[in-house]
């Protein structure tokens, strides 16, 4: 009973427009108070939270990526993208997919990708004769590779929580990165050609070998990360402190591009972002803790096993629960409430935990671009001065591409699989 009232009180305060972290603040209290539970626990339960080497390379990865931003490391690669496949039907989309890929093997965020690269590819689509409103669109579904392909820091979140490999699930959220750019970039093809859009013209090899040599040292990032990881080099916490480095080594010595003025203004940007990221954990561990001390995961693991046995109709439902929470809440949020919900569950139906990983990881980006509360819309709003709804319109076939990802993905369980049983042992 006790939990039943807290859940509408939740709802309650979420329908008021309380922000969800400090809706389970309340909500934790409240339990606390009503079991008579001493506060010491509050305290202790938000430390151990947080206290992970692991969970450090979060803002590590956060601090690489506003590096990059920083630096003339976006127009290196829009150029390498533009000389690569700018000459296609739809090019200058394609050149949005391809350089959000690129950028996604150094930032591993979504927000990041919206924001930072975004106003340089919008600029550069509205230049080139597209439509702000289909620029917009592709800009938004693109930006949710980020955190696909590694690294990630959604999937750095997931291994920390359900105990997992790092460098298994970045080696898991490749091909699957890889596939979404290429479904995109099938439905750029036709929406372009029905648009008739402009094309640009073949630059030729030896541009287009310029163009690779110029972006080859960005293009390291994501081989240094995961090659390190995998040969034992460092950890994924070092990994990210090694991208820090090497990120503000091209920008400051190398390119010459980053000021002091730029440097601060990175590692500010770093602490805010990632002081919210760390107070959401630290809320969302108090929910964890609650959901365990009731027993909540084994009477959802029994309830479910009781409505179907067929891990297929499991994910289906699942898949189904992420979409509609992602609309409306942060996706790390939700990874952090709902995680230790689910993982007995997964397990109890023999589910790859690496696997349902990336396929959560997915699930929760489509929520960043779906109506009425995905924030890279309301990045992307901000940016062009459009409304949200006239970028939800237009947003929209490509969410469907990105279900059609999502659905091969989770049915198609060796294309996360493969890479991280064929590289790691």
């Amino acid at each position: 009973m006790l939990m039943v009232t807290l859940l509408g009180i939740f709802i309650l305060l979420l329908i008021i427009n309380i922000p969800v972290c400090f809706v389970l603040l309340i909500i934790s209290c409240i339990y606390v108070f009503v079991k008579n539970i001493p506060i010491v626990v509050l305290s202790h339960v938000l430390t151990t939270t947080t206290d992970s080497f692991i969970i450090t390379a979060i803002p590590l990865f956060i601090l690489a990526a506003n590096f990059m931003q920083r630096g003339t490391i976006t127009e290196r690669i829009l150029t390498f993208s533009k000389a690569l496949v700018g000459h296609l039907r739809g090019g200058l989309a394609h050149v949005n997919v391809i350089t959000s890929m690129i950028f996604a093997g150094m930032s591993g965020s979504a927000l990041a990708d919206a924001g930072g690269l975004g106003l340089v590819e919008l600029e550069m689509m509205e230049k080139g004769g597209y439509d702000i409103e289909f620029s917009a669109a592709i800009t938004a579904a693109s930006s949710t590779i980020g955190p696909i392909i590694p690294p990630s820091i959604p999937l750095v979140l997931y291994a920390a929580i359900a105990r997992e490999s790092v460098g298994k699930l970045f080696l898991g959220g490749a091909i699957p990165g890889i596939l979404i750019g290429i479904i995109l970039m099938i439905q750029n093809y036709f929406f372009c050609r029905k648009k008739n859009y402009p094309v640009s013209e073949w630059v030729g090899f030896k541009k287009l070998f310029k163009a690779f040599v110029r972006t080859f040292p960005p293009l390291l990032t994501p081989v240094i990360i995961i090659g390190g990881i995998m040969t034992g080099i460092f950890t994924p916490t070092e990994a990210a402190a090694i991208a820090c480095l090497y990120a503000f080594i091209l920008g400051k010595v190398v390119y010459k591009a980053m000021s002091w003025k730029d440097f601060y203004l990175a590692l500010s940007d770093t602490v805010i972002l990632s002081a919210v990221v760390i107070f959401v954990m630290a809320m969302a561990g108090l929910w964890s803790w609650m959901v365990t001390h009731e027993g909540i995961a084994r009477i959802i693991v029994d309830l479910l096993k009781s409505f179907t046995e067929s891990p297929i109709i499991l994910l289906f439902v699942l898949n189904i629960i992420l979409l509609l929470m992602g609309m409306i809440m942060e996706p790390l949020a939700i990874m952090m409430m709902v995680l230790p919900l689910l993982l007995p569950v997964i397990k109890a139906y023999g589910i790859s935990t690496i696997h349902y990983g990336v396929v959560m990881t997915i699930a929760l980006m489509i929520g960043l671009v779906t109506p009425p509360f995905g924030e890279c819309l309301f990045i992307l709003s901000s940016i062009t001065k459009l409304s949200v709804g006239r970028i939800s319109k237009s947003v929209f076939p490509y969410i469907f591409g990105l279900l059609i990802a999502l659905f091969l993905v989770t049915y198609i369980p060796a294309l996360v699989l493969w890479l991280p049983e064929l590289l790691i042992k």
